[in-house]
């Protein structure tokens, strides 16, 4: 018994990024499109990035990975963008805060991704999901 615990145990450490939770004021949303991923110095997966619909709105959202969590980094910031290049519900927080939602952006009619931004070393490096119409 305890040799099947600790297997567990260690796939559960070994997986990658956790499942999101929810954006706040919003209990149900389903990923839409294809995930990014913000590669800091040397190519590393910082983070990710994706885009998720419900409550009638887009929202963006990025995980900072749990392996990159030690290294220099300062703040995250993720927001909503149309095809025009108009940034929604654009938040940012700063270290520790490892999980961001943007707020809710009313531009479920147009074609949108997530976009996602990590200051390591005083530099940013930023990365999308993939656009959805």
């Amino acid at each position: 018994m305890t040799v099947v615990a600790a297997a567990v145990s260690a796939t559960l450490i070994s997986a990658g990024p956790a499942a999101a939770a929810t954006p706040p004021g919003c209990s149900s949303v389903s990923q839409i499109g294809a995930t990014g991923y913000i590669k800091g110095t040397g190519g590393v997966t910082a983070a990710s990035v994706k885009q998720y619909y419900g409550c009638g709105k887009n929202y963006s959202y990025v995980w900072v990975w749990e392996s990159f969590r030690d290294n220099a980094w300062s703040s995250v910031y993720t927001a909503v963008v149309t095809r025009d290049g108009d940034r929604h519900g654009g938040v940012g927080k700063a270290r520790p805060a490892y999980e961001v939602w943007s707020n809710g952006a009313n531009t479920s009619g147009v074609c949108t991704y997530a976009v996602g931004q990590l200051m390591i070393n005083d530099r940013p490096f930023a990365a999308a999901s993939s656009e959805v119409c």
